[in-house]
């Protein structure tokens, strides 16, 4: 997955959510395919459960959330817990590292729209959880703004 290629994104809107709103929890799910290679983004108030893979876990989740005056876009991807031995845990957060640019500029691309409706959200800074019980895998860390997504994906396929 590590290129993001626009004509493999498919984005569904849960029902009472458009590209304008809502804009209070609004969550993001976005899951692939190997076989195909075709990203699945949904956006919603809730999260996506169903298109989750249980065995695999391998989806990024993501929302809006207010916090100290500011809108942040906060990610979260599951690293394992107990079911994955420490090695088997370090290979997914190597994984999940490698391809998070490509998963929220996919995120990002996909939702463009609603940044026309809230252009001061460019701005805001992304942050994504790497959960895992393995305290070495467990980390926060911080990828640009969607305004820096945009423009990579504005100059990747002009």
């Amino acid at each position: 997955m590590s290129k993001f290629d626009p004509s493999k994104l498919v984005t569904r809107y849960r029902p009472m959510t458009t590209a304008f709103m809502p804009f209070d929890n609004r969550k993001y799910t976005l899951t692939h395919s190997d076989a195909t290679g075709e990203l699945t983004l949904t956006i919603g108030r809730e999260f996506d459960a169903e298109s989750v893979n249980p065995n695999l876990r391998d989806e990024v989740n993501a929302e809006w959330i207010p916090q100290l005056g500011q809108y942040v876009l906060c990610g979260k991807v599951y690293v394992g817990g107990h079911e994955y031995s420490e090695n088997a845990a370090k290979i997914r957060y190597m994984i999940f590292e490698k391809e998070m640019e490509t998963a929220l500029e996919a995120i990002i691309f996909g939702d463009q729209a609603f940044f026309q409706y809230f252009p001061w959200l460019l701005d805001s800074p992304i942050y994504v959880h790497f959960e895992s019980v393995y305290p070495a895998y467990n980390k926060m860390l911080f990828f640009g703004t969607p305004r820096q997504f945009l423009q990579k994906s504005k100059i990747a396929n002009a």
